[in-house]
């Protein structure tokens, strides 16, 4: 639980840097995959099918993240979360993490 938490803490942040990049001003919620989407012309054309994945990303992790981090009645998430869990949000999180790496860096 604690890296799907992590994680979802490390997508969020770069994908809003992504976009403070771009430009925009990051709003204060956890998923910002729409705003990639709708704000797909200020990314290069070469990023523009990544945005898709993203968002998906995003989403996926905004939604695991109130689990990960308190559970439920009927979920104690270090019980319910497994490796191949961990290791699905370190894979989507370097995925993130690389597409972000190379935004950045063709526009600094």
């Amino acid at each position: 639980s604690d890296v799907v938490r992590e994680a979802q803490e490390l997508v969020e942040l770069a994908l809003k840097g992504m976009l403070r990049q771009a430009g925009l001003d990051p709003p204060k919620w956890h998923d910002v995959g729409p705003i990639l989407l709708a704000e797909a012309a200020l990314f290069p054309e070469e990023l523009r099918p990544d945005l898709d994945k993203l968002a998906s990303i995003s989403k996926r992790l905004r939604k695991e993240r109130e689990f990960a981090f308190y559970g439920d009645i009927d979920f104690i998430p270090t019980r319910e979360y497994t490796r191949a869990d961990a290791d699905e949000a370190i894979a989507d999180a370097g995925y993130v993490l690389a597409i972000v790496r190379r935004f950045i860096g063709s526009t600094a």
